[in-house]
């Protein structure tokens, strides 16, 4: 993680000749030799779940409201949350659809505004283990959004649900044209992804105990 954010630091312009010399996720991505075709983008996994396009000034709406209570989230302010417009794409998904795959390469995050999704992981003897139910607020995917790797759990959807998208061109994008809220965004990405997994770490040792 903390290359993560030493990219984003080198991406920040000084001043307005820099500006052509912003290091962009793709990059990193290359960097870490994944292949952009091994790449499980948005577009093709809303087609095939049937996610239908939901209007932006609801899904903002929806966003503020649940982010304005977030301990993490609630630091970037109602003016940050606003600019994510641009930014995000926002979706309803149906029932029983798998918006997340274990084990896949991803380059999109989720922050369900809506609904309830499962988060299980497969494990290798074929049991399928609960390791939570995401609720309204709760975002799933950032960490191979920052890092395009392997995706750790299957997120399913239990109800139909309103979604938030980001995936790693428009945060290539934020970098460019918003980097101080690209920054603060991953930042607080990061705090959040620590304690989630700090959380199922636990459950983990619990249950093998």
């Amino acid at each position: 993680m903390k290359g993560v954010l030493d990219l984003l630091r080198r991406s920040t312009p000084q001043g307005e000749d820099d500006k052509t010399d912003s290091v962009l996720f793709t990059s990193a991505f290359a960097d870490q030799g994944v292949d952009p075709a091994m790449l499980a983008p948005w577009e093709a996994r809303a087609n095939e779940v049937g996610a239908k396009r939901a209007p932006a000034a609801r899904g903002l709406k929806l966003l503020q409201a649940l982010w304005s209570k977030d301990k993490y989230m609630s630091r970037l302010g109602p003016d940050a949350v606003r600019q994510m417009e641009k930014y995000f794409e926002f979706a309803v998904v149906a029932a029983d659809r798998d918006v997340i795959r274990q084990d896949e390469y991803g380059n999109f995050m989720i922050v369900l505004l809506t609904g309830t999704i499962a988060v299980d992981r497969l494990q290798p003897w074929g049991e399928r283990l609960r390791l939570t139910e995401a609720r309204p607020g709760d975002i799933l995917g950032e960490m191979s959004l920052l890092d395009s790797g392997q995706r750790f759990s299957l997120c399913a959807t239990l109800t139909e649900c309103e979604i938030a998208v980001l995936g790693a061109q428009a945060l290539d994008e934020m970098m460019t044209a918003d980097p101080q809220l690209a920054a603060s965004l991953v930042a607080l990405l990061a705090r959040k992804l620590s304690t989630r997994l700090r959380v199922v770490g636990a459950r983990l040792s619990d249950r093998q105990t």
